[in-house]
């Protein structure tokens, strides 16, 4: 989950108030503590998503 949300550019600033490189060592824990509140909370629904799909290309064949 943590990756995702790098992925997705969370916690990047790309702007004038960045806090430069102490925000970019500390946004990993911040990215991190996200994604294990979330995964605590039940997730974001993606693995039921991905295991009906792969049951119905299993189905298909």
């Amino acid at each position: 989950m943590a990756e995702m949300l790098k992925a997705a550019g969370l916690g990047e600033q790309l702007n004038s108030f960045s806090g430069g490189t102490g925000e970019d060592q500390f946004a990993s824990f911040h990215r991190q503590a996200l994604a294990d509140k979330m995964v605590q909370s039940g997730g974001i629904g993606l693995a039921e998503h991905f295991f009906r799909s792969m049951m119905e290309q299993q189905n298909d064949t």
